[in-house]
C-alpha cells in the first residue's frame, strides 16, 4: 500500500486510521472512513486517491464484498500503472475468486514491474499449478528461489510440482531443503512421506509421518497417509490404529475411511471393511476407489450380484476405471456369463491397451466360449505385454496341449515352476539336487517328486518305464501314500517313498523331476503317446476282491464315481450334485452297481436311497491299489473326471467319464468322445454348455443300453 507520508497532508492522517482500522479487522469502520475521499476522488489528487483505493479494496475485501475489492483495486491500477502492491493484491483476490487466469496477468504484471520480488513468483507459481501448468509453474517457483534462496515455502511449493510430475527424487530434495529452512512444517513432513511412500522406502516414509505427528497430533491426512505406509509394511494393527485415530479426528474423512477399509480386508475382515467402504460412499457418494474397493471386498464374500452393482455403480462414476472393467469382468465369469465378461474385458483394454491383467482374462473367458484361436492370440497378447507372465504362459500350454500343439505346450507348461499360487516353486526351493531338464539320465540316480494330484501321477506314469530306459541308474518315486503299492509294482521303479522321508534323503539323488515334465524330455506329441497297462497288482490282491465281488448277482458289474476332491478348483462344476442324479441307471437290466468313492460322498454310498442298488466297498478300501484290484473285476467304470477314470483307463478297463461344460482339463482335449492318452478304453460324454447333468446321465444309460444289448456270456 502507498505509505500515508506520501498523501495529502489533508488526508493522510484519515487514510492511516482507516489502515489501522483494517489491522485490527474493523473493516466496517475503515471504508465509512475512507468514503468521503471517495465520493470526491473526481479532486483528489491521483497519489492519494491511490491510497485510499487500496486501504477501501482491503476493508471491502474483509467484509467479504470482492466484487466492490476488485473495483477499487482495478481503479488503483489504473491510475497507477505501476503499483506492484495493487497489482499483487488484485492477484490474490482473483486466485481465491478461482479466476486464476485473470490472477495468473496480475502477478505477471507484478514481476516485470518488480522482478526481485519472490513473493510474486511464489504466487505466480501456485496460479500456473492450479491451471494444471506445471512445468511453468515449476519454472516460476524456481524464478523465485533464484531471488531468494533461503525461501522455505518456495521450496515446499516446488515439491509439490514436481511430485505431480512424478520427479519424486527431485521433489523429495526440495521437500528436504524446505525442511532445513523450516523444520517445524508438519505439512512439509507429510509431504516428504508420501514422496518416500512412492519411491517404496516404506520405513522412511513411517519416520516421516511420525515426524509430521509429533509436530500436529492431531494431524488427520498424516495419520491416514500413516496408516497407508504401515499397511504396506504389512504392520495391520497399527495401520488399523492410525487410520482409525484419523476418522475420530475427522469423522467426516471418506479418504481415511476408505483407507481404514482396505487395512479391514488385508485383516480378512470383510464386513468391517464393507461397512468402512460404505461410511466413505455415504460421506462422498462419487468416491470411485471407495465404491471400486467395495466391489472388491463383495466379491471376496461371494457375494456376486451386490459385487456387480457395485463395480457397475464405480462405473458410473469413473467410467474410465480400468480396474473396475476388469473386476466386474471377473464377477461376471465366475457367474458364467462369458460374453458379458468378454465385453469388460475388452472395455478395459480399449481404456488401457497393456493392462495385462484383462488379456489373459479375455483369453479363459473366449476359452470358455470355445472361441480358441481368439483366446491363443489373447494369452499370446499377455505374454508380449509382459514376457514373464507365468499365468498367461501356463494358460497358453494348457490351450495348446488341448489342441494337439504338443511341442510348445509341453514347453510353456514348465512356466508352472513360475507360478506363485502353485506348489512348484516350492518344490525347486525346497528339494536340494538338481532339478533334470532332460539331459543325459545315463548313471544318475533319479527321483520323481509327486507335485500333482493322483490322477497326474496315474496317467503319466507310463513314463517310468521309458526314463528308465534312458539309462537311470535308480528311479525313486515320492508320492502319496494311496499311490505307494500301485508305484511300487511298475517297471522301472525301485523305490517308493513318502514327501517327508524323500527330503530327508533329497541331497543323495542326481536328479529331481516331475512326471509332468517328462513328455517334454521326451518329446511326446499326440503320434507318440505311450501306451498306458503299465500298472501291474499283485495276484493275491486280485483274488481277495474277487472272492469278495462274486457274491454280486449275475450280471454286467459297473463301477460308480459320481464326486471328485472337494479342494480341486474346478469340483464345483466336474462333480454331480449328488447320488440320485445317477438314478436313470438303475432302471438298467442285469447291471450290478459298485460305489469306488472314496472321500466325499461316501455317506451317500453308505445308505442309497430306495431302489438304488449300490454296492459299497470304501470303508474296506485302504489305497488305490484295492480300487484297482476291484476295477479287475468290473465289466465298465462310470465317473466323473476323477483319478478313478486313470485308473481304470491305465488298466485297460473300459471307463465312461462324464465331462462338465466348464472348466474341462486340457488332457481330454476339445471335441472329442475318445482320448488319445487312452485309445480304445476311455469314452467321453461332455456336458454341453445348456445341457443339466441329468440330461448326461441318460446319455449314459442309453450307451450302456446299446452296450449291453449282447446277453451275457455263460460261465463255465
Amino acid at each position: 500500500m502507498t505509505p500515508a507520508s506520501t498523501l495529502a497532508p489533508s488526508h493522510a492522517e484519515t487514510v492511516q486510521s482507516a489502515a489501522m482500522l483494517c489491522s485490527t479487522g474493523k473493516f466496517a469502520e475503515a471504508l465509512a472512513l475512507v468514503q468521503p475521499i471517495l465520493e470526491a476522488r473526481a479532486s483528489v489528487a491521483v497519489p492519494v486517491l491511490v491510497g485510499t483505493l487500496s486501504v477501501a479494496a482491503i476493508a471491502a475485501h474483509g467484509l467479504n464484498r470482492s466484487t466492490e475489492a476488485e473495483t477499487y483495486w482495478r481503479e488503483s491500477i489504473a491510475l497507477k500503472p505501476d503499483f506492484a502492491d495493487g497489482y499483487n493484491n488484485l492477484g490474490m483476490l482473483l486466485k481465491g475468486l478461482g479466476r486464476l487466469s485473470e490472477a495468473e496477468a496480475m502477478f505477471r504484471s507484478v514481476v516485470a514491474i518488480r522482478p526481485d520480488q519472490a513473493q510474486a513468483y511464489n504466487n505466480l507459481g501456485a496460479v500456473l499449478c492450479g491451471l494444471k501448468r506445471l512445468p511453468d509453474a515449476e519454472a516460476a517457483y524456481r524464478q523465485a528461489l533464484a531471488v531468494r534462496p533461503d525461501y522455505a515455502e518456495a521450496h515446499y511449493n516446488l515439491g509439490i510440482v514436481l511430485y505431480e510430475l512424478r520427479r519424486l527424487h527431485e521433489a523429495e530434495a526440495a521437500y528436504r531443503q524446505s525442511l532445513a529452512l523450516r523444520p517445524g512444517s508438519a505439512e512439509t513432513h507429510n509431504n516428504l512421506g508420501n514422496v518416500l511412500k512412492e519411491l517404496g522406502r516404506f520405513p522412511e516414509a513411517d519416520q516421516a509421518y511420525r515426524q509430521a505427528l509429533t509436530i500436529r497430533p492431531q494431524y488427520p491426512e498424516a495419520l491416514n497417509n500413516l496408516g497407508s505406509v504401515l499397511k504396506l509394511l504389512t504392520r495391520l494393527s497399527e495401520a488399523e490404529l492410525a487410520c482409525r485415530l484419523a476418522v475420530t479426528i475427522r469423522p467426516g474423512y471418506a479418504e481415511a475411511h476408505n483407507n481404514l477399509g482396505t487395512v479391514m480386508a488385508d485383516l480378512k475382515k470383510l464386513p468391517e471393511a464393507e461397512a468402512c467402504y460404505r461410511q466413505a460412499l455415504a460421506l462422498r457418494p462419487d468416491y470411485a476407489e471407495a465404491c471400486y474397493n467395495l466391489g472388491i471386498v463383495l466379491h471376496g464374500m461371494n457375494r456376486l450380484a451386490d459385487a456387480e452393482a457395485i463395480y457397475r455403480e464405480a462405473l458410473h462414476i469413473n467410467p474410465n476405471g480400468v480396474e473396475a472393467h476388469n473386476n466386474l469382468g471377473s464377477v461376471l465369469q465366475v457367474l458364467e456369463r462369458w460374453s458379458e465378461a468378454a465385453v469388460a474385458y475388452q472395455q478395459a483394454i480399449a481404456l488401457r491397451p497393456n493392462v495385462v491383467e484383462a488379456h489373459y482374462n479375455l483369453g479363459n473367458v473366449r476359452k470358455e466360449l470355445n472361441r480358441l484361436e481368439e483366446a491363443e492370440a489373447a494369452y499370446r497378447q499377455a505374454i508380449a505385454i509382459r514376457p514373464d507372465y507365468a499365468d498367461a504362459k501356463f494358460a497358453l500350454a494348457t490351450l495348446l496341449l488341448s489342441t494337439g500343439a504338443f511341442e510348445e505346450g509341453w514347453r510353456l507348461y514348465e512356466s508352472r515352476y513360475q507360478k506363485p499360487d502353485y506348489i512348484h516353486p516350492k518344490t525347486v526351493a525346497m528339494l536340494p539336487c538338481q532339478h533334470w531338464r532332460g539331459d543325459d539320465l545315463a548313471g544318475k540316480s533319479l527321483l520323481i517328486w509327486q507335485e500333482d494330484g493322483l490322477g497326474d501321477i496315474l496317467q503319466f506314469s507310463r513314463y517310468l518305464p521309458l526314463l528308465k530306459a534312458r539309462g537311470a541308474a535308480t528311479i525313486t518315486v515320492v508320492c502319496m501314500a494311496p499311490l505307494h503299492r500301485l508305484m511300487a509294482a511298475v517297471e522301472g521303479v525301485d523305490a517308493v517313498l513318502d514327501h517327508q522321508g524323500a527330503l530327508r534323503l533329497a541331497s543323495g539323488f542326481d536328479r529331481w523331476t516331475s512326471l509332468l515334465s517328462a513328455p517334454l524330455h521326451l518329446h511326446t506329441t499326440p503320434d507318440t503317446i505311450p501306451p498306458a497297462g503299465h500298472l501291474k497288482l499283485a495276484e493275491p490282491l486280485l483274488d481277495q476282491w474277487r472272492s469278495r465281488l462274486e457274491a454280486l448277482p449275475a450280471g454286467h458289474k459297473v463301477g460308480l464315481v459320481w464326486k471328485g476332491n472337494p479342494r480341486h478348483h474346478n469340483d464345483a462344476n466336474r462333480s454331480l450334485p449328488s447320488l440320485t442324479t445317477l438314478a436313470p441307471l438303475w432302471s438298467l437290466p442285469d447291471v450290478q452297481f459298485v460305489s469306488l468313492q472314496k472321500g466325499q460322498a461316501e455317506d451317500e454310498a453308505q445308505c442309497p436311497p430306495d431302489g438304488q442298488p449300490l454296492l459299497h466297498l470304501g470303508s474296506e478300501v485302504a489305497d488305490l491299489a484295492d480300487s484297482a484290484a476291484i476295477i479287475a473285476q468290473l465289466d465298465l467304470v462310470i465317473c466323473v473326471d476323477t483319478s478313478i477314470g486313470h485308473l481304470a483307463a491305465s488298466m485297460g478297463k473300459p471307463c465312461w467319464i462324464m465331462l462338465p461344460g466348464h472348466g474341462i482339463d486340457w488332457r481330454w482335449m476339445h471335441e472329442r468322445s475318445d482320448s488319445p492318452w487312452y485309445p480304445h478304453t476311455v469314452r467321453l460324454f461332455r456336458q454341453a454348455a445348456s445341457e443339466s447333468w441329468p440330461a448326461v446321465v441318460e446319455r449314459v444309460r442309453e450307451a450302456c443300453m446299446v452296450e449291453f444289448a449282447a446277453p451275457l456270456a455263460l460261465e463255465s
